[in-house]
């Protein structure tokens, strides 16, 4: 069958998580005949258990991060990375920045919390949700506090579990905090609790500032929590005081069709909850059988819920109130136990069996076992690719091997070159699928020193309802926009096609450009002197092979997608101010292949292999074992290094830097031929338009 609606999850708090895992474990309790989309800001969802001890130094961060894009893959649902602005009720849309929105047939809300703190006041006062700002605010402080005249002095504002928690953990990283409460008292729920609290607290030396006013200046805030901003503004019924979300008792928005809301963003109206991480966990049950009967044919009564009156909360230490191990605090409603070193034990296996259930699928095959790999490391390999254009023209006549052909010179006298490009989907994200399309065809120009005028697309939708590829057509040729607009290039139309036996998302691109004669880039020959620069780092093949099978950390895919995302346009004209007299794109034939179109008969190259820099990762998956499918094919070049070879090394070279070199690359880097005078301040230039990266890594001998 084929999907008839498209469901987007928004956010990923433990509520959609868990969900995600149960249609893993449970195929069977995932709606039928649906396309599901998970939008959320970052590529990790963190575990708000684990964070105090994240905060106190007990755990690394990658133990309390769940991998978005691996969980949606397990689960067979698309990943897109995106801000959430808001929701347009009327047109059933999901507002995105920068990008389009993305029409839904269902929407589920799980997009947690902020801290709830005057806007005004954020930019004097760290808070503490959103937790990335604020982890990457804290490793800044934690690099102050090395320093010899470091202040390890830190005013926190906030009374409640959550801000003892906050407290604790950074005393045991070497801060002094305080505790600034507006009134008189802790806020935990029992006077009990409280005395606990308290006593914890003055074990670790951590003072509390009673009735403290607002205007008082603070570093920290912890005060709370409210919905964001953007789901009242959207004209969603919310609770007035902390603008979460009103469902009733099926976790279901009255009032609005096909919407639901869990979690920390949202409230069920009769029978309210405090926001907390055990009311989201239970949700999740409800929340998946409801939505496979809200996507039933025809639709079925929804499941109602009434969540338990207290949660168990455990309130960990870190180490910071001065005990040989770290304890915790146990409170359900008025009850209170502790502080207890088994307690923080009972936490800990809880949290880290929490965490086990998203763990990647296990990759210890997956480096012996070929991936069907997709972007440019799909394309044919060489060998049957020249063998088959010999055998279409013995003579020698066919299809040169430039980037791109000219085709003819306009009127006013400038050629018109064209190239053609195209893969299989890359990412689920078929907006940002076709934007890494579009950069990686233009890729063709730009290494011609031209510039890019206009483009074709010819786009390959899965089987699907009608209103789902209407979707992704629209998301695809946006996609392509993003990248034209900026240059002044047009879509001048292109082609759709449907795609047959459970085919995906594919994309092809015929693209267009305009160079003036005396500024058109061969690939080579190259000549003696020139020194080589390549624009950024490569690895992309290896990572997203790695992704495939759970082995890539998002860190890797987030820093490879940064740099491939970003257009190397302004390049061209960066280049030909200092003199660039050849260049080519490095792509599916890896960094050797590609330079060895560039070489001429007996031409040698000398490189430097630490000079050639690799994305975050790329070594380590290659010293594992892992490669693209690609890569093996693309070896065949790693005999040229082989005295006395066209590629000799200035250094000695690991294996998993061979690798690299031979690594397909999707979005790769432009390799450019320089005078050996001008080319360290092409370099300086290249860099300081933002390519950090970029390095001479060579110089041709002969």
């Amino acid at each position: 069958m084929h999907a008839a609606a498209l469901l987007v999850l928004a956010g990923c708090g433990h509520t959609h998580a868990l969900l995600l895992r149960r249609w893993i474990m449970r195929p069977a309790s995932r709606p039928a005949d649906v396309a599901v989309l998970l939008v959320n800001r970052t590529s990790t969802a963190l575990y708000s258990g684990m964070v105090p001890g994240l905060l106190a130094g007990l755990y690394p961060l990658e133990a309390c991060a769940i991998d978005l894009r691996d969980l949606c893959r397990r689960a067979g649902v698309g990943f897109v990375q995106a801000e959430i602005t808001g929701v347009a009720l009327e047109r059933r849309e999901l507002l995105l920045e920068g990008r389009p929105p993305l029409r839904f047939h269902t929407l589920s809300l799980n997009v947690g919390c902020i801290t709830r703190w005057p806007a005004e006041a954020n930019g004097a006062v760290q808070i503490v949700k959103p937790l990335e700002p604020f982890l990457a605010w804290l490793e800044q402080r934690l690099a102050q506090l090395q320093q010899p005249d470091a202040d390890p002095r830190l005013r926190i504002r906030g009374g409640g579990a959550a801000a003892v928690e906050v407290a604790l953990a950074l005393r045991a990283r070497g801060f002094q905090p305080e505790l600034l409460l507006r009134g008189e008292h802790l806020q935990l729920g029992s006077a009990a609790a409280e005395r606990a609290a308290e006593q914890l607290l003055a074990r670790a030396g951590i003072a509390l500032q009673r009735g403290v006013a607002d205007q008082v200046p603070a570093d920290l805030a912890c005060t709370g929590s409210q919905a964001p901003g953007w789901l009242a503004a959207s004209d969603l019924p919310v609770e007035a005081a902390t603008g979460r979300v009103l469902t009733n008792a099926t976790l279901a928005v009255p009032g609005v069709e096909r919407v639901f809301a869990s979690g920390d963003c949202a409230v069920i109206a009769a029978d309210p909850r405090p926001a907390a991480g055990v009311w989201a966990v239970r949700a999740a049950p409800i929340l998946a059988e409801n939505l496979r009967r809200q996507l039933a044919d025809p639709p079925r009564p929804l499941r109602r819920w009434r969540p338990q009156r207290w949660a168990l909360q455990l309130l960990g230490d870190g180490g910071g109130a001065g005990s040989a191990s770290p304890q915790a605090l146990a409170l359900y409603g008025p009850w209170q136990r502790g502080p207890a070193r088994w307690l923080w034990r009972w936490k800990d296996r809880i949290d880290r069996r929490f965490m086990q259930g998203f763990a990647p699928a296990a990759a210890m095959d997956a480096a012996a076992t070929p991936m069907a790999c997709r972007g440019c490391a799909a394309k044919l390999p060489a060998a049957p690719l020249e063998a088959a254009l010999g055998r279409l023209s013995p003579t020698g006549d066919h299809p040169a091997a430039e980037d791109a052909a000219c085709v003819e010179t306009s009127t006013s006298g400038a050629l018109l070159l064209q190239s053609v490009d195209g893969f299989p989907a890359l990412l689920d994200d078929p907006w940002l699928n076709a934007r890494l399309t579009t950069l990686h065809a233009c890729s063709d120009l730009w290494a011609c020193g031209a510039r890019v005028h206009s483009l074709q697309a010819v786009v390959t939708l899965p089987e699907a309802a009608p209103a789902l590829q209407e979707e992704w057509l629209l998301q695809s040729l946006a996609g392509v926009r993003s990248v034209l607009e900026p240059q002044g290039a047009t879509l001048l139309g292109g082609h759709t096609l449907e795609g047959r036996d459970g085919a995906g998302l594919g994309l092809s691109l015929v693209v267009n450009g305009l160079v003036a004669p005396e500024r058109h880039w061969p690939k080579g020959p190259l000549a003696a002197g020139q020194r080589l620069l390549l624009t950024r780092p490569i690895g992309s093949g290896v990572l997203f092979a790695a992704a495939m099978v759970g082995a890539a950390r998002p860190a890797w895919i987030d820093a490879a997608l940064q740099v491939m995302q970003q257009s190397q346009a302004p390049l061209v004209e960066l280049l030909a101010a200092h003199g660039c007299q050849a260049c080519t794109d490095v792509t599916g034939f890896g960094l050797l292949g590609h330079l060895g179109e560039m070489l001429g008969p007996a031409q040698q190259v000398l490189l430097d292999p630490e000079a050639i820099t690799a994305l975050p990762g790329a070594l380590e998956l290659l010293g594992q074992g892992f490669s693209s499918t690609l890569a093996p094919a693309n070896a065949r070049a790693l005999a040229w290094l082989e005295p006395p070879g066209p590629l000799q090394l200035s250094g000695a070279s690991t294996a998993a830097q061979q690798q690299l070199w031979i690594d397909p690359q999707t979005c790769g880097p432009l390799l450019a031929a320089l005078p050996e005078a001008s080319a360290p301040a092409a370099l300086a230039a290249v860099q300081a338009a933002g390519f950090h990266q970029a390095a001479l890594i060579g110089q041709v001998m002969g």
